[in-house]
């Protein structure tokens, strides 16, 4: 593949001969009015009709029955676990090619992640590989639970991560995870947008969970939202995320420990202004992708396509090159011209904090590290 070609290329997509980021975020709706009316307001912590107003556009777009917005992703995350019942001491499935927040949110709650592999074709969790894994190496408890015999940890919960907002195959992993009483929760913290089988990611899990970080397809500048169908999940999931307060007058009055999490209104001016303009940014990041595609199908990369069943929100754009050299050439290449390009996460299990951890066979997991690269996929407004 002929670098300064693509280099090119990537210019005349974005019309600029300066710097191109990863992933900007782009404010052409309603951010600056209802920022104004937020501060005119006064109401600028959590109080203020601008986070419940996030939260049922949210609810609406995503088809979940409640949602509960909070101040970023791994926080949400944080607390969707507790509220499906993680313990200390447990094992938590998560995919090694991860970024580091969802494994570090299941440090928060003193548990375990278990590093599982991905498949080339999703990009996420392989089902099969995982219901091998689970078949050769747990048992079912008298308590109904499934551990690990090499352990005895028990394998709580699932946490399928929709890599670059294309979606895990869910029907798959959650008759695997029924088979062993394993709770999903979903981090589709990359995935706002995104589609399997026409339900959106995040909604096929006990919980799941958005990001709105500043690089996500929209941004409050930091912020995440908890999904759920379960109307007591989502009342306690706001108790415990604003310090576990019992409402009264004047009385401080907290009956469980709590976590100071809940999303500012200032943020959520920003997400409901964001969120305004959510279709006509997805449409111009699949029409990224189409010319991305298009070009890459005459060079030598493989650009990454959704799948037959998912409609994906495209967030970050996926080359596939032939190997770690070719990769580490095309990102010092594309960086020195100053056209921002990355390669996808190192391992969880390569990390110090997690190199003791379960994992299964990571081979497609390894495989993919060393050949994923991103490459620009900001939302095109020129």
């Amino acid at each position: 593949m002929n670098h300064q070609e693509t280099i090119d290329f990537i210019r005349s997509l974005y019309r600029s001969e300066e710097f191109i980021p990863l992933h900007a975020p782009v404010f052409t709706g309603n951010e600056k009015a209802y920022l104004s009316e937020c501060i005119d307001s006064t109401f600028v912590s959590y109080v203020g009709r601008f986070v419940g107003q996030f939260e049922e556009i949210t609810a609406k777009y995503t088809d979940s029955p409640y949602a509960v917005a909070c101040v970023n992703g791994t926080a949400a995350l944080h607390i969707a676990l507790i509220l499906a019942g993680i313990k200390e001491g447990d094992e938590v499935i998560c995919p090694a090619l991860t970024f580091v927040a969802t494994a570090n949110a299941v440090s928060y709650c003193r548990a375990y992640p278990l590093f599982a592999d991905s498949e080339k074709s999703s990009l996420g969790l392989n089902p099969e590989k995982l219901d091998e894994w689970l078949q050769q190496n747990t048992r079912m408890g008298d308590d109904g639970f499934s551990y690990n015999i090499n352990n005895n940890r028990r394998v709580s919960i699932c946490v399928p991560m929709h890599t670059f907002g294309h979606a895990v195959r869910m029907d798959e992993l959650m008759e695997v995870c029924a088979r062993f009483n394993i709770t999903i929760v979903e981090d589709a913290a990359e995935s706002l947008g995104t589609f399997y089988k026409g339900k959106h990611t995040g909604t096929f899990g006990k919980l799941g969970i958005l990001s709105y970080n500043g690089n996500k397809t929209i941004t409050t500048g930091g912020g995440g939202m908890i999904l759920t169908s379960d109307e007591q999940l989502a009342q306690r999931a706001k108790h415990i995320t604003t310090t576990a307060k019992v409402p009264h007058k004047w009385e401080f009055m907290h009956d469980e420990t709590g976590y100071n999490y809940r999303m500012t209104n200032v943020s959520a001016a920003i997400g409901l202004a964001q969120m305004e303009k959510l279709d006509d940014y997805l449409q111009n990041k699949r029409d990224t992708a189409k010319q991305y595609a298009q070009y890459f199908a005459q060079r030598d990369a493989d650009f990454f396509s959704e799948r037959d069943f998912c409609k994906s929100n495209y967030w970050l754009n996926v080359l596939l090159l032939a190997n770690r050299n070719e990769r580490d050439a095309f990102l010092k290449s594309t960086n020195d011209a100053g056209v921002m390009t990355r390669p996808i996460w190192n391992l969880m299990n390569k990390l110090p904090m997690f190199e003791s951890c379960t994992r299964t066979n990571l081979e497609d997991a390894l495989w993919l590290e060393e050949r994923v690269v991103n490459i620009p996929s900001s939302v095109r407004t020129t």
